[in-house]
């Protein structure tokens, strides 16, 4: 595909403005429709970002004969039955992390894809941050073995609110979210599936109905460990932070900035064409369907990780 690339953006919210800020550098893309749920603020942000169609259902977007692909940033529980409508109506899609909120959504995902053969990915962001793509890189050139990824994902969340402090229509979630961030990034730093997996967390919050604190381990086939640790009650500070220990070296990811044991700044800013793991996922996809291959966090490739947080729901459950 040699033409421009003709996208349709579902979520008008803090995640889709954050796509659309990293598509503006992106030759060859335009953004040509914007969809989501509340028409004021969808005028506002397709007239501050030259998108000339705006709606309130996907289907009016994916109506659109000109319309190659699709990226979802609507709430979780949207995800599976959007990806699948997006891919039936014969449009690429990316959807934000997590693809699905269950086992069964994310088989179906990855059965639909297959059937189109069209690209299906998910936003695994952290496959694609600078300073995991930096560690990364020294994995694969042999220079580094992970023995140990400690991770802390800390919030302070008492109400359902976004990145840009604005209402969410939906209610976060530690497991099937902000995990599967890590739980995904360990299998695939490592090299290695996860064959051992633990959870517990702690009470369930009186209004939004999910657990505030959770804490799990896992294990990989080659031996290697992670200790996650996650909570909405911490008052700072907030974000994750990532400390790999290895045989020979220690790294410390923040995003997309890097430290080595030591504490010393770690220059990450010749690893990719950008700093923003958000850009670099989205050159990725693009870049799949004029190339016509399997993306990097395929839904294919992110399946395994559904079916660890499934297995951790069940602990969780009984």
């Amino acid at each position: 595909m040699s033409k421009t690339i003709k996208v349709a953006l579902a979520g008008a919210g803090a995640f889709g403005i954050k796509h659309l800020d990293g598509i503006k550098n992106i030759e060859g893309v335009e953004v040509v429709s914007l969809i989501s749920r509340d028409l004021e603020k969808t005028k506002e942000v397709a007239a501050k970002y030259g998108i000339g169609h705006i709606t309130t259902d996907l289907n009016e977007s994916l109506a659109l004969k000109e319309v190659d692909a699709v990226i979802l940033c609507t709430p979780t529980q949207m995800h599976a039955s959007q990806v699948i409508q997006c891919l039936q109506a014969g449009k690429h899609a990316q959807v934000e992390i997590p693809m699905a909120d269950s086992w069964k959504d994310a088989e179906d995902i990855v059965r639909v894809q297959k059937q189109t053969g069209l690209v299906a990915m998910a936003g695994h962001t952290r496959r694609f941050n600078p300073s995991h793509q930096y560690v990364h890189n020294k994995i694969l050139a042999g220079e580094f073995n992970i023995q140990q990824l400690n991770v802390q994902t800390y919030f302070f969340r008492r109400t359902n609110m976004n990145a840009m402090g604005q209402a969410r229509s939906w209610t976060d979630h530690l497991l099937w979210h902000h995990a599967a961030h890590t739980v995904d990034l360990f299998a695939y730093q490592c090299g290695s599936p996860i064959v051992k997996a633990n959870a517990i967390q702690g009470p369930i919050h009186p209004v939004l109905g999910i657990a505030m604190d959770m804490s799990i381990q896992l294990k990989a086939a080659n031996g290697a460990i992670c200790t996650l640790s996650l909570s909405f009650n911490n008052d700072g500070p907030l974000g994750t932070f990532f400390r790999y220990i290895g045989d020979n070296a220690t790294y410390i990811a923040s995003y997309d900035d890097l430290f080595n044991g030591k504490d010393e700044k770690i220059d990450v800013s010749q690893v990719a064409v950008s700093m923003n793991g958000i850009e670099l996922q989205d050159r990725e996809f693009f870049a799949a369907i004029r190339e016509g291959r399997e993306p990097n966090s395929s839904v294919a490739q992110v399946l395994p990780c559904y079916k660890v947080l499934h297995d951790l729901e069940q602990q969780l459950s009984v």
